[in-house]
């Protein structure tokens, strides 16, 4: 069986790689160059989107000859910048807040790449990735399944929750039952340089708003409306932010709400961010069916949310009517909403707030 192994250079994947080469698998390692060097990227950390790609490409280079295993590095520079770092901008731009990560895993790691792939004549059978989440067939409903890891601490599920049929029934993640300490051991054991390498942090490496184009200034209101300041543009802000709003007042104040029309950060105290409605937008369903009736699942509306019981309802073509049983802090407009049965997600959408909300 032939298996090319998304390689980012660091130790979950390279763990892959060596995990599937021992079992005998024919293995090519592959991975994405994506930074052009055209930001002046303030942070150092380790991240996707980042000023130290070359040295994770040195890692991966190191890694495959020591494993023996054919490796291409795949030039998606255009691409990113079109499709995920324009999503990025136009978002913030709209007063919403994306996340990035889901859109490149699906539209370019688990596609573009995989196609490119295919055109530079590479035959495989399965993509596999050091993705902590699980794949498996439901053969009553002829559907592939996505579910959470068994480690939970790890569980990379969330990231994943845009991905189709189609993609989902040529992957593999094969940690998915895995701690990060037993792969880090793996590691060890079969000699990987990378075993104990940090692992990434997020998306971009520096300040997400170095990725920003500069948005016009404007008023900063409370919830009647008075004028309490002014922001630097709605970019800059986002749904529960406390910090850097620049404004004095007796009691500690959060964004609650941005209006793009009229440039309008609106600040309130802390329980005007609970609110237990949203509707999300283009919801990809993975694990069942298109729903049509109402359904009761969990709602996750951020990656280290608790997920909670909500009404599902259907509205429109892809779109979603979704109630909480009990507020929410922080429902945010742009971020992913993802739907879960026990282990098993349902399938995930993009927030939009119900035009009462603020």
């Amino acid at each position: 069986m032939k298996i090319i192994v998304g390689l980012s250079g660091g130790v979950d994947s390279s763990t892959v790689a060596a995990i599937l080469k021992d079992k005998g698998y024919d293995v090519t390692g592959i991975t994405m160059k994506v930074w052009d060097g055209s930001i002046n990227a303030s942070g150092v950390k380790s991240a996707c989107y980042s000023s130290d790609e070359g040295e994770d490409i040195e890692d991966i280079k190191k890694l495959c000859d020591y494993l023996k295993i054919p490796f291409y590095e795949v030039d998606l520079i255009n691409e990113y910048k079109e499709i995920v770092l324009e999503y990025f901008k136009n978002e913030y731009k709209e007063g919403k807040t994306p996340n990035p990560c889901v859109i490149c895993n699906s539209k370019i790691k688990f596609k573009l790449l995989l196609d490119r792939a295919l055109s530079l004549g590479l035959e495989f059978d399965y993509f596999a990735t050091g993705h902590y989440a699980k794949i498996e067939f439901n053969k009553e409903n002829a559907r592939y399944m996505l579910k959470k890891a068994k480690y939970l601490p790890k569980d990379q599920s969330y990231f994943l929750s845009f991905l189709k049929q189609e993609q989902l029934s040529k992957v593999m993640f094969p940690l998915g039952d895995s701690t990060k300490e037993e792969v880090r051991e793996i590691a060890k054991k079969f000699g990987l340089h990378t075993h104990d390498k940090s692992e990434s942090q997020d998306f971009y490496s520096g300040d997400h708003k170095e990725l920003l184009e500069q948005s016009q200034k404007g008023k900063i209101i409370d919830i009647d409306g008075k004028v309490l300041g002014s922001h630097n543009g709605i970019s800059n802000y986002t749904i529960g932010q406390r910090k850097g709003l620049g404004i004095s007042s007796t009691k500690p104040l959060y964004v609650i709400g941005i209006n793009k029309e009229k440039n309008q950060v609106i600040v309130g105290e802390e329980d005007k961010l609970y609110h237990n409605k949203f509707i999300a937008k283009n919801v990809n369903w993975i694990s069942i069916d298109k729903p049509t009736k109402e359904i009761r699942a969990k709602a996750r509306i951020r990656y280290k949310h608790e997920e909670d019981w909500a009404k599902i309802t259907h509205i429109s073509e892809e779109d979603y009517f979704v109630e909480f049983d009990t507020p929410q802090k922080s429902i945010t407009p742009g971020q992913i909403a993802v739907f879960y049965q026990d282990d098993i997600v349902l399938g995930g959408g993009i927030i939009e707030m119900p035009k009462e909300s603020v």
